[in-house]
């Protein structure tokens, strides 16, 4: 290679460079605040996710990022002094990737009660009635025997939480919205009748 065709190459190769660094700044944003991809580990959320029982064929999914930005642009209610509690970003049935609250990993969770709702629990701290704070969702996951969740460390606070998943999109076979399902989620609205007694609970009508 002459001195000249060298100089060609190393002029094209910086202007790729400079093109290729120019694109990172959106990628970044798109990964952190837009959308991106994961891998479903373990069998908490069979059979919604990674049904196979040998885990060789793991789901990857779409995670929505972007949800986060509706707490920012919803209008305030005029016909209430109580600030929208950012709790309801989310839905019941939604599913949710998070930072779990007790180790350091991101898990896959089912949104099953928000603000206000009250659940009974299950094991391993079975026989009590939760009810959910402002800036909290309850979360399970769909398979009872192999899921740590909210029936352990209690409501999450949403700042957990780092997306929700909107679509299946590898094994081919399973591409497609995120199956509906979970366990019956326990909840009803109810009231007090006397402070510190879950026999007290009077129902009000489900959810």
């Amino acid at each position: 290679m002459t001195g000249t065709a060298s100089s060609a190459f190393a002029r094209t190769l910086f202007r790729q460079s400079l093109i290729l660094l120019s694109w990172l700044p959106p990628l970044i944003f798109i990964e952190n605040h837009v959308a991106s991809i994961a891998v479903v580990d373990g069998i908490s959320m069979k059979p919604a996710f990674n049904p196979e029982s040998n885990l060789l064929w793991r789901d990857w999914v779409l995670e929505n990022k972007w949800f986060w930005f509706g707490r920012h642009s919803r209008p305030a209610d005029s016909s209430s002094s109580t600030p929208h509690d950012p709790s309801d970003l989310f839905r019941r049935g939604e599913v949710v990737v998070m930072r779990s609250p007790t180790q350091n990993r991101l898990v896959t969770k089912r949104v099953v009660a928000l603000a206000g709702d009250i659940v009974s629990t299950r094991a391993p701290e079975a026989g009590h009635v939760v009810t959910v704070p402002q800036g909290h969702v309850w979360v399970e996951g769909d398979e009872r025997f192999h899921s740590t969740d909210s029936n352990t460390y209690g409501p999450v606070p949403i700042n957990l939480i780092q997306s929700k998943v909107s679509k299946i999109i590898w094994p081919p076979s399973r591409f497609g919205n995120v199956p509906e399902g979970g366990r019956d989620p326990r909840i009803t609205k109810r009231r007090m009748r006397v402070d510190g007694n879950a026999a007290d609970w009077l129902e009000t009508g489900p959810v």
